[in-house]
């Protein structure tokens, strides 16, 4: 595999016309409720999330025990905070999980044509440490679950694995200093430690649509698949579907990836667009096992540092190959050659290299724009497909079949921008643009709770610390936490995810970070024989201190987004917890990692306070 170097993209545009057109399409699609919009999958909608189409729930007796360690969640969060416990030497790890075995968002997610969005060899977690290597470039969501159950099985975390279980309140007990969890299943379980490795994707949403009660056909979200209705499986071939009418609500990664298979198999579809992906070029490329055989030992590490180096996240790089050189890296490289052609690129300041990575922005998007307009033959449908915002705006994709899929004669694209989504759903079908389409199914590629409530994001009823301190009011405004992962007035207690710690393209690596500081925290209150550890005020306090002064506004940014949920449906990360990256620690991802890895060296566990 060969590095690469910057793309050819048009010098032929009018930056203040995009500008302007920029403002114009976001304005179209902005609502005042935001991200409220949405609706929480309870009561009549529970069955969207809670039910498990995959694993049938066995029955067995309630669990009434006292555990060392429990982990909520067993997804990639999850069994990275085992594995490392294990190999902290810590045992009596017990993983509660409400799906029917690991896998988390790759248990869950087996639509058609599911892959990875990120390179494969950076996001799938301990390569080198379990012998594996992904197929291709962008693995199948079914090679990802896969390799989820072998870590399960490497660290044996199947033995303590509770399934097919919901816990429902988490309460701590000063009295024996433990967690009580309760679960759905009536078990109550009581954990000297409790790690919270949910997500960052755990829980679907729907979009608050009047009449989505009243609709008569058959429904489902797509992170809940319903083959039984569809036939076929994750490779296609949805023959059931070959006498229906589909209506698709969502044109996010995952409709990019749905589109080619429901347009193939339906006898007619309807996607239904508020907003359109940017979408480039897939060349998803198997694994060349002449490259593999060359590795040396640390590759992955290596590539999973050049991909953060290489990604928005960080953008200009000078004396290292791009080893990832897609289209997540594509604005690095832009810039970076741009920034390196320049008569004296060590004289260029902040502002000048902020104007050169909006131009290399504009430009990439144009490009994207224009790739529509060879692949879609009628103009009308090209034009709507464009995505008139800012790189990183909305998640960037990438398909070879996604946008030439709606040539099909049976492939209807419904672009709602203009009356901000869907109207209403009607007994019969989905009234968009004053238009009553009739439809047997609709499917809703609608996303996750994200950027909604802190209560709405964890599939937990109730989080009460000491003296009854509720986690959801604790963090209703603001995240107080040190380093992310342990709040004050929550002993025992750590958090995985976009909360208040390092940043990367790459959600796995924040979930190895943090699972081995995690392991690390505990193995050290065990070892020190103490009974609890949480921040001190002083040392919470500090951290929030430093995120906060050392934070970057990126409300210009985000308030130029069309709405999404990387920018808070429009209302931008200053409001509350709404940001889907947390507050993050802005010296950046890495940097972030060395002052974690400097804090263990000293021993002194600085910032937390030990009892017993």
């Amino acid at each position: 595999m060969l590095p690469c170097g910057p793309t050819d993209t048009p010098d032929d545009i009018d930056i203040d016309a995009l500008r302007e057109k920029y403002a114009q399409e976001r304005a179209k699609r902005l609502r005042p409720e935001g991200s409220g919009q949405y609706l929480e999958l309870t009561d009549h909608f529970a069955d969207f999330s809670e039910v498990d189409p995959y694993t049938p729930v066995s029955e067995r007796d309630p669990i009434v025990e006292t555990a060392d360690v429990v982990i909520l969640g067993g997804g990639f969060a999850g069994l990275l905070a085992g594995a490392y416990l294990k190999k902290a030497g810590v045992e009596g790890v017990r993983v509660i999980e409400m799906a029917g075995d690991f896998g988390g968002v790759w248990y869950w997610n087996r639509f058609p044509g599911i892959q990875c969005d990120n390179d494969a060899y950076c996001y799938i977690p301990m390569l080198e440490e379990l012998g594996f290597m992904p197929s291709k470039k962008f693995a199948d969501g079914a090679e990802i679950f896969g390799h989820c159950r072998n870590i399960g099985k490497h660290f044996g975390l199947y033995d303590g694995a509770l399934f097919s279980t919901q816990v429902r309140e988490l309460q701590w007990d000063d009295r024996s200093e433990r967690w009580l969890i309760t679960t759905d299943r009536g078990d109550e379980i009581r954990a000297r430690f409790v790690v919270m490795a949910q997500g960052s994707y755990n829980r679907p949403k729907l979009p608050g649509i009047p009449g989505i009660k009243d609709f008569a056909g058959h429904v489902f979200h797509s992170a809940r698949w319903d083959y039984d209705y569809t036939g076929g499986s994750a490779d296609g071939g949805l023959h059931k579907l070959a006498d229906k009418r589909v209506a698709l609500v969502g044109t996010g990664a995952t409709g990019v990836q749905l589109v080619p298979h429901l347009g193939r198999d339906a006898q007619q579809l309807y996607v239904f667009q508020r907003t359109p992906s940017s979408v480039d070029e897939r060349a998803n490329t198997p694994t060349d096992p002449a490259w593999a055989a060359s590795l040396q030992p640390g590759w992955q590490e290596e590539r999973k540092r050049n991909f953060h180096n290489w990604s928005p996240f960080v953008g200009v790089v000078f004396g290292e190959p791009d080893l990832v050189c897609d289209f997540w890296t594509e604005l690095g490289r832009n810039m970076s050659a741009r920034i390196a052609a320049s008569e004296d690129p060590a004289s260029l300041g902040i502002e000048q290299i902020m104007a050169i990575r909006e131009e290399e922005d504009f430009k990439i998007m144009e490009r994207l724009r224009r790739r529509i307009d060879t692949l879609v033959s009628d103009p009308g449908t090209a034009e709507a497909l464009k995505p008139y915002y800012r790189f990183m705006c909305k998640r960037p994709c990438s398909s070879d079949s996604y946008l030439s899929a709606f040539n099909r004669p049976n492939v209807t694209l419904v672009d709602v921008a203009e009356s901000r989504g869907v109207e209403r759903l009607t007994e019969n079908g989905i009234v968009a643009n004053g238009i009553e389409y009739e439809v047997d199914c609709v499917i809703f590629a609608s996303g996750f709770e994200i950027s909604t409530e802190i209560s709405r994001r964890y599939a937990i009823d109730s989080i009460a610390g000491r003296d009854g301190l509720s986690l959801f009011d604790y963090w209703h405004d603001s995240y107080k936490t040190l380093h992310g992962m342990t709040s004050r007035g929550f002993p025992n207690l750590f958090f995985t995810g976009f909360i208040q710690g390092g940043v990367s393209a790459n959600t796995t690596a924040m979930f190895e970070q943090q699972a081995e500081h995690i392991a690390y925290i505990i193995a050290e209150a065990q070892n020190r024989g103490a009974t609890t550890v949480e921040p001190s005020q002083d040392g919470q306090d500090a951290w929030v201190r430093t995120v906060r002064e050392l934070a970057i506004d990126n409300s210009a940014f985000e308030l130029t987004c069309t709405p999404g949920y990387y920018n808070n449906e429009g209302r931008g990360s200053a409001e509350g917890n709404g940001s889907f990256l947390g507050d993050f620690y802005a010296p950046g991802f890495y940097a972030f990692d060395d002052l974690l890895a400097q804090w263990r060296a000293a021993g002194t566990l600085e910032g937390l306070e030990l009892r017993g």
